[in-house]
């Protein structure tokens, strides 16, 4: 089982943090000086001042590698923990280490009132932390994962580190994990099924043959994604000896993960499933929040159900085979999640499109922890997880009146563009706001503008028609700031254009 391990030096707050990561992802905390001391039957001064430092190493080699037999925790680590190449390779081969660092200001402030708990800081408090911060510089660098902790809340030090960790626990609608990692993170599996696609089953095949799990193919597409693939799948599942413990996996992108997440909502009265989604588009936004469904030929998701997954894992090496059209099209609700709400990941997309690509599992995390927090906020759309929708209102029409020649990004980018001007119009947003909004999106090589030959009269019919139109109005969710927006209700659509 994989722990989470927060390392680094005295004074960075690692107990304060694992514990509140802890809470937040149900899991156990362990500190593993307290483990030590237990273990011994002395407080860690009293071992050092009696048995000496290489004695206390040895008690916290054993705690460390007793904790193989544990089940999945936070572990906080004393700030030499992983110094024996033997304790840090154990750390790395059963879980994440994330260091958490911080100037030595900072550290001086926090140990100040703490010089007796801390054997090898005794005497000149500066100079010992000094000298120990220089003698284990090389040593902390060495950890790829970091977090710095000054001038954050605890609050916001965890927050940053659930997104660095790519991990999350939601529970307003259902108790679910969200985990952007590889499949290893995948539970030991009985009894389950995998539904994925012709395209997916092609590209991946090893990695299916990898998890050794029965698995179901059905036709790629969105002109699938109907009542007859629902039934196929229905009666795939009795064939295959399904059962109420049992446990489907969607492999694929939006259209697998609304059809089998339905099929499962309503087979047996429901049971269990995992996302785990193969697109950008599908990651950061069409995997979260537990709606499932199908289209029927009147329009799309007519028919579904909040069902959430058991388990929505996010593995960014599937982006890998993701046609590059397909990957900017995700690239555009990447930037519509930090218009909304980070600002820092607005401007980790403003690097450009092979930053981008680069970068993708940081971006997928950030991505990530926005919709998160909007859907754990507002879980059934009663208010504000309506700012999602930003570029959406006329990005669908748009999407629609090209007859989807323009894929789903392109036209929220499109979306967002025109939805930014009439912002600033009407005095919510800057000139500054709607130029970096545009600026970002043509470094992805996303478009910003309505073709000029797609009817604008047919693009305000089907805003009129919307599902996010209430009786006299229809609701944008326009932006104000990077990293704000606005739900404004809107009649004059002609005035938006």
């Amino acid at each position: 089982m994989k722990h989470i391990f927060l390392y680094g030096p005295p004074g960075t707050g690692k107990s304060t943090i694992g514990k509140l990561i802890a809470g937040n992802l149900k899991l156990p905390f362990i500190d593993l000086d307290r483990v030590i001391e237990t273990n011994a039957g002395k407080s860690i001064p009293e071992i050092m001042e009696s048995q000496g430092e290489s004695a206390f190493r040895d008690l916290e080699n054993s705690a460390l590698k007793n904790l193989v037999n544990e089940k999945e925790s936070v572990v906080a680590l004393g700030g030499g923990a992983l110094l024996r190449e033997e304790n840090k390779q154990f750390a790395q081969a059963n879980g994440k280490v994330l260091l958490l660092m911080a100037e030595l200001n900072t550290l001086l402030k926090r140990l100040q009132n703490k010089p007796h708990q801390r054997p090898l800081l005794a005497g000149d408090l500066e100079s010992k932390l000094t000298s120990l911060l220089e003698k284990r510089k090389e040593h902390y660098n060495s950890f790829p994962l970091k977090l710095h902790v000054d001038n954050k809340t605890a609050e916001q030090n965890v927050l940053q580190a659930q997104i660095a960790l790519g991990r999350h626990h939601l529970s307003s609608m259902g108790e679910y994990d969200v985990i952007v990692g590889d499949l290893s993170n995948l539970p030991n599996l009985q009894n389950a099924i995998i539904v994925t696609d012709e395209n997916v089953a092609k590209l991946h095949a090893k990695a299916i043959a990898n998890l050794n799990i029965k698995t179901i193919i059905v036709p790629a597409g969105e002109e699938h994604k109907n009542l007859e693939t629902v039934n196929f799948l229905w009666k795939s599942f009795l064939e295959n000896g399904l059962d109420r413990k049992s446990i489907v996996i969607a492999l694929g992108g939006g259209v697998i993960g609304d059809m089998t997440g339905f099929a499962a909502s309503t087979y047996m009265r429901g049971i269990d499933w995992i996302a785990v989604p193969t697109t950008l588009l599908s990651m950061v936004d069409a995997s979260l929040g537990g709606k499932t469904g199908f289209d029927l030929p009147e329009g799309k998701n007519l028919i579904g159900a909040f069902h959430p997954p058991k388990l929505v894992l996010a593995d960014v090496n599937f982006l890998k085979t993701l046609p590059e059209r397909e990957l900017i099209s995700g690239i555009a609700e990447v930037v519509k999640h930090g218009i909304i709400s980070d600002p820092e990941l607005f401007n980790l997309c403003s690097n450009g499109l092979d930053w981008v690509k680069d970068n993708l599992e940081e971006i997928v995390k950030r991505a990530v922890a926005v919709k998160i927090k909007v859907i754990e906020d507002d879980p059934y759309e009663k208010g504000f997880r309506a700012a999602l929708n930003l570029g959406h209102t006329v990005g669908h029409a748009v999407e629609l009146v090209s007859k989807f020649d323009l894929r789903h990004g392109e036209a929220i980018a499109i979306g967002m563009c025109v939805e930014a001007k009439y912002s600033a119009r009407i005095g919510l947003a800057s000139q500054s706001v709607v130029e970096a909004i545009e600026s970002t999106l043509k470094k992805l090589n996303l478009p910003t503008e309505i073709p000029d030959e797609l009817s604008k009269a047919e693009i305000i019919k089907a805003m009129r028609v919307d599902k996010k139109k209430n009786a006299k109005s229809i609701r944008f969710a326009l932006p104000v700031e990077i990293g704000k927006v606005e739900l404004v209700d809107v009649n004059d659509l002609e005035e938006v254009l």
